[in-house]
Parts: C-alpha cells; structure tokens; sequence
C-alpha cells in the first residue's frame, strides 16, 4: 500500500500542491492512504479523488479574508521587499472584550472548506475505500487524535479538518464534543507513524520545511513577532523529531520505504499569511521542484 502525507504549512501548503500535481497528474501515482496536518490536511480530500484541479484553484486565489474572520495581525511591506506583521491591537481587544480566548478566530476557513470540499466529494472519498486522515491536536486531554473520513459524516469531517488547522492563539479553539480541538501541528506535524499503522508500505513525505534547517538571525522587532517566533521553532523542533522517526523506519523497518520530499528553501517566515500572488509562485514553483527532483532521483 502506497501513502501520501502532507505536512503542516499555512500557506506554503500551496508548494506541497504543486508536488502533489506531478506526483499523482504527471508521474501517475496511485495512493491507498491520505494523512495530513493543518494544510495538509485540507489538500488530501481532494487530491484523493483526483480532483487536484479544483483544490489548486482555491490555493492559488484564497486570501486573508477566506481564511480569518477576526484577523489578529496587520501585514506591512518590508523596504526589503518581504513583508512585516504586527498586533492588530482593535481586533485583539475587541476579543478580549468578547471574552474569548484567542486573539483571532478563524470561522471564514470554515465557509472555505465547505465551499471547496462538497458533500458530493465528500461521499465520493468514502465510497473509494481509500483512507483519508486528518490530525487535531485535543487540548483539553493533551492528546494526539485521527480523524478518519470514512468514520464521519461531512458536517463533522468539516469540522475535523477546521480543526486541524487551528493554529492557536491566533485562530479560534475549536469546541467539539465536550473537547477543546487545535492544530495537528502541535503535536504531530508530519503524520508518518499514521501511515505506517494503517499498513503502508511506502510513503511520500512532502515536508514543508528546508531539509537542513538555514541558519538566521532573526531579530524580533514586536510582541506578536516573539510569540509567532516562539511558536514556529517549538513547530520546527516537532518536525524535525518527526522527520528523524521517518529516517529510523525506512532504516530498520524493511517493510517499509520512506522518500521525502523538503522545500529547497525556506519559503516565508509568515506562514499565517495568504496571498494569492505568493501562493500561485509556490504552486508553481512545488510542480517545476517535483519535476527537477524526481529527474534526478532517476539518474542516481
């Protein structure tokens, strides 16, 4: 059995749809099992169905407003020509007002999943018999759960993959039978283990991440900045302990072949931002890297 699993990324999730394209338009790949987390997860339903056109027309044209309903940042241009983000200081009152307990909520990705992702596809992955898992993180218990599609109905699925990629505190905590739900990042970025357990034999691994971490020295210049910074080396420190378990089983388990597939760089520092322009370069940008990579694999 032959399995995809797509890393968490926010927006660089646009890179690993290019890869995806080739692997399954152009190389003519056939999968069983489909794990995500966060943006990984809302690429599988439909790259399980073949329908890779329809989810590379919402990642190359979704902004802000697709994914935010309180957006908790501003985004500045940089004089460098990148971008720089800060504490929309409004909105985040504004939830503290409400009571609540993040600084931004994110209930207009969860209109964009179901405008993109229908009842009609979601019936059409339970009847294909492949398995298609999405990853939460469960606060309240401080667990890892998986989200099965064949195990729910659509309405619930939904909710699974808006879950999925709740990247708290900036998006909203996801309430779901008696349960707080967050990102999958959180505790299970690169959902290999899961593939494995559902008897995969081999597994493309499409890491959202330089293969080599790059050394920076990244100055935080506000509060939101050192918060983000915290949270993305803590998720960085996740993905790399899941990378090396991957490393480990393609080594000792013989039953099974690992190959991953990194960015070839460090796309953006501000994953939390959606811009259409951006995320049509790294579509691209994933197909042509795919085409590059696996030309040379070959050669070896």
């Amino acid at each position: 059995m032959r399995a995809l699993v797509i890393s968490g990324g926010g927006s660089k999730g646009a890179f690993a749809g290019g890869i995806a394209e080739y692997l399954i338009k152009e190389r003519g790949v056939q999968y069983d099992i489909f794990v995500g987390c966060s943006t990984g997860s809302l690429l599988i339903p439909l790259l399980a169905i073949d329908k890779v056109d329809k989810i590379k027309e919402v990642y190359t044209n979704v902004g802000q407003d697709d994914i935010y309903s309180t957006c908790p940042f501003t985004i500045k241009k940089a004089e460098e020509g990148g971008i720089k983000a800060s504490i929309n200081h409004f909105n985040t009152l504004k939830m503290f007002l409400k009571g609540k307990k993040t600084f931004g909520e994110h209930y207009s990705l969860r209109k964009t999943i179901k405008r993109t992702i229908s009842e009609e596809d979601f019936n059409i992955i339970k009847k294909s018999g492949k398995k298609v898992v999405a990853v939460v993180s469960n606060i309240t218990r401080s667990t890892i759960e998986y989200k099965y599609a064949a195990d729910n109905s659509y309405e619930d699925f939904v909710d699974w993959l808006w879950a999925s990629s709740s990247f708290i505190p900036f998006m909203s905590i996801v309430k779901k039978n008696g349960y707080e739900y967050a990102d999958g990042g959180f505790g299970n970025y690169l959902p290999i283990e899961e593939a494995i357990d559902n008897g995969a034999t081999e597994i493309d691994v499409i890491v959202l991440s330089p293969r080599r971490r790059p050394k920076t020295e990244y100055t935080t210049s506000n509060a939101f900045d050192l918060l983000l910074k915290v949270f993305m080396f803590m998720q960085k420190q996740i993905a790399y302990d899941d990378v090396l378990i991957g490393h480990l089983e393609s080594i000792y388990n013989k039953n099974v072949k690992v190959n991953f597939i990194f960015t070839p760089r460090n796309l953006t520092n501000y994953s939390f931002y959606f811009s259409p322009k951006k995320m049509k370069e790294w579509w691209q940008e994933g197909l042509e890297y795919a085409r590059e990579f696996y030309r040379e694999s070959m050669k070896q």
